[in-house]
């Protein structure tokens, strides 16, 4: 096939427009940069041409293509008038793919599907690592399984991977934004570059990735019939990764832009960097499904090596264009249009290495409790069922200590203000072999990480941790503390609070009851009760 390369000289256009010409494909390489574009061709062994896709198309019609691929981005500035190439290319009868990241950009390209079919083309958007490379990963995944419940997927590059100015502004355009998320069926926003969480990716590759915006969020809740999608991204460097985190937390409290300047200078600074770190990086994506034997985390692990992790946004254009004719027309998102089969076999010249491992999930409550969970009653019980993350809401009421020392330490730990009857929900996430729990009691938001330590559940405030003596009593669930530390310095007993905290039932519904006294005067911090239902 003749294929048309947009953004062809770029870091992932340049690695598309190499596979496709090691697949015996007749590529012509299209850049704004007429010497960047000869440079590759005569390298490859390509034609080329100098292109600006805002300027004329003609150009691209009397080269006469079969397919024109935009790999140029980035997609979510690319103005109003944002589908004028694919439908010039729908007009031409030629198919169209592109490598976008954007979610309105991809799920809206659906308007275009009338006219893509009647003229027997296909329209892809999102041709890419999200969501062609996700989503054939979830699919594979969920064979066999009742019900998809949970997908969550991490890209985390090595630092030496190249890296396009179109990838940085558009991780800095997003950075410190709202951004619209499924939580257990409900739709939460989530500040984009925040909730770190950690991955492994096998032989002893663990990377950090913060939540960001891609299709998958917009995309998978329907398409899989998914309660939870979460997409994360991460670079190998912690300094890079806290300084996007502390630029999201200013931008997201001073409302400040994102200029062009300050993508370039930001890469130009990683580029700095490109010594320290590694090659190598990787993707994962994490399925939670209920299957006829309960439930278990299904997950799909791709590490790469040697540099190539540049190629792997190119693959899904690879092989969708390896056979053609199997490719429905219409215009739509890149969602299961290729199986996970035909992407590995389409990363075999590469240094990919993937694997899927599968595990049976016991939630983080009934495995500490044992046969001591049984005896609660049904509601509390419901409760701390959480294999998959679980969102629940109610009403509370909140009371506040008065004393200087109390309210010190209640602000320390961002505890509600003072209140008779405010909205609250809980979010129960499993992470990391324990459980992230956010409270949000009317604007004011406030988490925990409670895992099991040395046989003890334990409850992490920041760099505070608590041991509880968790047990239940008379069918009610109480949350002693019993020690504490900062970091790995433990709290002589005088100076640790005091928890009087039950969980229960009352006419149906779970109910909890909360009360912390400051340590040395034991005078009230907070006090907060109420009721819970699961926020279906």
């Amino acid at each position: 096939m003749k294929v048309i390369v947009i953004g062809g000289s770029g870091v992932f256009g340049s690695r598309l427009v190499r596979l496709l010409v090691r697949d015996g494909h007749e590529v012509v390489v299209a850049a704004r940069s007429a010497a960047a574009a000869q440079n590759l061709a005569e390298t490859v062994g390509a034609t080329c041409m100098s292109f600006d896709r805002n300027g004329d198309l003609d150009a691209l019609w009397r080269v006469q293509p079969d397919v024109v691929v935009d790999a140029a981005g980035p997609f979510h500035a690319y103005g109003d008038d944002r589908y004028r190439l694919p439908r010039a290319c729908i007009a031409q009868g030629v198919h169209y793919l592109d490598l976008s990241d954007d979610l309105a950009f991809c799920a809206e390209i659906s308007a275009l599907d009338q006219q893509a079919q009647a003229a027997g083309v296909f329209v892809l958007s999102g041709v890419s690592s999200v969501p062609a490379i996700s989503s054939a990963a979830v699919t594979a995944l969920s064979v066999d399984a009742t019900a998809v419940d949970t997908i969550s997927s991490a890209i985390l590059p090595g630092n030496r991977a190249p890296r396009g100015a179109s990838v940085v502004q558009s991780i800095l355009s997003q950075c410190g934004q709202p951004m619209d998320v499924p939580v257990d069926g409900a739709i939460v926003a989530q500040r984009s570059w925040s909730l770190p969480e950690s991955f492994d990716l096998g032989q002893g590759m663990r990377r950090k990735g913060w939540v960001i915006s891609v299709p998958d969020q917009g995309l998978f809740a329907d398409a899989f019939g998914a309660r939870t999608v979460a997409f994360r991204a991460g670079l190998e460097l912690g300094v890079m990764n806290h300084t996007l985190a502390v630029f999201s937390a200013l931008r997201a409290q001073f409302g400040f832009g994102a200029p062009a300047w300050l993508g370039r200078l930001t890469l130009w600074l990683s580029k700095c960097l490109w010594w320290f770190g590694t090659d190598a990086g990787g993707m994962i994506v994490d399925v939670r499904v209920n299957t006829s034997d309960g439930w278990q985390r299904r997950t799909w692990r791709m590490r790469v090596n040697a540099g190539d992790g540049p190629f792997i946004p190119a693959v899904p254009a690879r092989v969708i264009l390896r056979d053609p004719q199997d490719i429905a027309s219409g215009a739509r998102p890149a969602v299961s249009v290729v199986s996970l089969a035909a992407l590995e076999q389409g990363m075999e010249d590469l240094a990919v290495q993937t694997e899927i491992a599968k595990q049976d999930i016991i939630p983080l409550f009934p495995s500490f409790l044992g046969e001591d969970y049984a005896a609660l009653p049904a509601a509390v019980r419901d409760l701390h069922d959480v294999p998959a993350p679980r969102r629940w809401a109610g009403r509370a009421k909140v009371t506040r200590g008065g004393s200087l020392w109390a309210r010190l330490i209640a602000g320390i730990f961002g505890f509600p203000p003072a209140t008779e009857d405010t909205p609250v929900t809980v979010i129960m996430t499993p992470q990391e072999g324990g459980e992230l729990w956010e409270r949000q009691f009317g604007n004011k938001r406030f988490g925990s990480f409670l895992q099991v330590a040395d046989g003890h559940m334990t409850e992490r405030f920041g760099p505070l941790t608590f041991t509880l003596g968790l047990h239940v009593a008379d069918g009610q669930l109480h949350f002693p503390v019993r020690s504490g530390r900062i970091g790995p310095v433990r709290f002589p007993r005088f100076l640790l609070p005091v928890s009087i905290a039950r969980e229960y039932e009352a006419e149906g519904r779970f109910h909890f009851d909360v009360a912390l006294k400051a340590p040395l005067t034991g005078a009230l911090m907070v006090h907060y009760q109420g009721w819970l239902k699961r926020d279906m």
